[in-house]
């Protein structure tokens, strides 16, 4: 059974980000580096509770994806304690609980990172859901809520720990900041210090290099919006921390085999007509900063059918592959 204390560290994570880490892109990171822990996207614990179509969509999952954590949100005790034992039941590795959202409409609800500020409904969250399941219970939270303050972040993390929690990944900023400014790293480091459960790290990795220097006394690390348009970055990481070469890949060209990899999963997932139009975002942001690039982003973001996507991309290939892949 999966247990964040026995994992080996470091250990590295894809965030959990709404719009994004769907079944087909969370099989994409899997399938280029099996190692990372990913998370589903944020799911309504009420959407759950009265059975929802489209929030058990989200938590959908293949074998290859196993560990998965299921991300979960809301605030009502009974509805956390009913999904968690759902979600057990279909094989996920463990619960999240989302403490860090800082939407408006999510934190508008007293859900996501407005539980900063409830800390005792925070606590009752974590301590009923460990209760009634065998896998572990985590939460992902932020620094703060306008600001950080010391005294109170300790209080709130001791207080989640006291309450059962195995895991904790922390954002750097507060829900005030959202995701403007510099992530502060501080705190994090801090609650390792006054915790023994693992502690996850995350905001503004974007390499190898940073990661390496963020690392310093935490369990693992957790990467999200760097990964959009480079899956690599996991095995990009991985392989700096162990001091091996790895180069990914550079140019267009080399990167197709991957977004039709990715492509082929979305349909799979959700349907040809949903799929594709999902996996518009992830055309752009494979091809976003290729210089000369604007005409085909301009028809990428507008396909239709799995064969528009092959189409452009088998002319990419034809145009630029006698360039080294490079405009």
């Amino acid at each position: 059974m999966f247990r964040w204390a026995e994992i080996k560290k470091p250990f590295f994570c894809l965030a959990p980000m709404e719009g994004y880490t769907d079944s087909a892109y969370r099989r994409l990171i899997k399938s280029v580096s099996p190692e990372v822990i990913c998370y589903t996207e944020f799911t309504s614990a009420d959407g759950l509770k009265y059975g929802s179509s489209r929030s058990f969509q989200k938590i959908e999952f293949t074998e290859e994806e196993k560990p998965l954590i299921v991300q979960v949100f809301g605030q009502k005790v009974e509805h956390f304690v009913e999904v968690a034992k759902v979600i057990e039941s279909m094989g996920a590795a463990g619960i999240d609980i989302n403490m860090g959202c800082p939407s408006k409409k999510v934190v508008g609800s007293c859900h996501g990172s407005a539980l900063f500020k409830h800390p005792a409904l925070a606590q009752e969250i974590v301590h009923e859901m460990q209760k009634v399941v065998d896998i572990d219970v985590s939460v992902k939270m932020r620094v703060g809520f306008d600001h950080y303050d010391e005294a109170e972040f300790l209080s709130f993390i001791k207080g989640l720990e006291a309450a059962g929690l195995k895991a904790l990944a922390i954002h750097g900023r507060t829900t005030k900041q959202a995701y403007t400014g510099l992530a502060n790293w501080d705190p994090v480091y801090l609650a390792k210090e006054h915790l023994s459960i693992p502690v996850i790290g995350n905001g503004d990795i974007t390499s190898g290099k940073v990661a390496a220097e963020k690392l310093k006394n935490l369990d693992g690390l957790m990467v999200g919006r760097a990964s959009f348009g480079n899956p690599w970055i996991f095995k990009e990481i991985m392989s700096y921390l162990n001091g091996e070469e790895y180069t990914a890949p550079t140019n267009l060209v080399d990167k197709i085999p991957v977004i039709l990899r990715q492509t082929q999963f979305s349909v799979e997932h959700k349907g040809e007509k949903v799929g594709i139009m999902e996996m518009r975002k992830h055309l752009a942001n494979y091809i976003k900063g290729v210089p000369g690039a604007a005409e085909y982003r301009f028809r990428l973001v507008r396909v239709e059918t799995f064969k528009d996507v092959q189409a452009i991309l088998a002319e990419i290939e034809r145009d630029l592959g006698g360039l080294g892949g490079a405009l």
